[in-house]
């Protein structure tokens, strides 16, 4: 499967750490996933970070029952949980992701925040040289960051496959920063992460319907 989809289903909120509220057990959210899969949503966005490889273990139970070409996964390399001793801590933390979704290819591999960001982009070059990523991702990357990445990544004949950062009615980060003129004209395709500001902009919630009582969202 090639073709990008308009709409990605992030799971930040399936791997609950408290920022949404109580967490949603396998039962609760095998329909979300049926029901999602049924609308058409073929890309799934996750993370090793989100529930600590918890999340990426039940996504991948779901997943183990529908055909690998008819879905695409978006997954990252987060340096805060890498295993600094590793050879290649790129490579250690996508095999072990790899292993609990079920799926020796990712269709997005994404360095996911810019911690020590020259680092990571090296370090992942080995993965798409082999196949194992389709696209390589930066996610939370500033506009000098994203152009370091890429010039990292051309000296290896590869180049930055996709940028996701924080992007909304109420956040204009990305547009103000020049990010978004950068992938329009590099052709670069851009993931906007909480474009609802997690529910805020869904007209679910307001002074009548709060957010989930002890909640993070709810404390901000």
């Amino acid at each position: 499967m090639e073709k990008l989809p308009r709409i990605v289903f992030g799971t930040w909120a399936w791997g609950n750490d408290g920022t949404f509220g109580p967490a949603l057990d396998e039962e609760a959210l095998r329909p979300v996933f049926d029901a999602a899969m049924q609308e058409g949503t073929v890309l799934w966005d996750t993370a090793y970070v989100y529930g600590m490889g918890e999340l990426e273990k039940l996504l991948g139970r779901f997943l183990r029952h529908v055909p690998r070409d008819a879905y695409m996964i978006s997954d990252k390399f987060t340096p805060q949980c890498a295993n600094a001793d590793a050879e290649n801590p790129v490579s250690e933390m996508f095999e072990i992701s790899a292993h609990l979704l079920g799926s020796e290819q990712m269709d997005y591999y994404w360095i996911h925040n810019p911690l020590d960001a020259p680092r990571w982009v090296k370090k992942i070059i080995p993965l798409a040289k082999a196949g194992k990523t389709g696209k390589i991702g930066l996610s939370i990357h500033s506009l000098a960051q994203i152009h370091e990445a890429q010039q990292i990544l051309a000296e290896a004949g590869l180049a930055v496959g996709a940028v996701q950062n924080h992007f909304s009615l109420l956040n204009r980060s990305s547009a103000q920063s020049g990010i978004l003129n950068y992938c329009h004209s590099q052709g670069t395709p851009f993931f906007s992460y909480m474009v609802l500001e997690q529910g805020a902009l869904s007209g679910k919630f307001d002074e009548a319907h709060p957010f989930p009582a002890g909640s993070e969202r709810a404390r901000i």
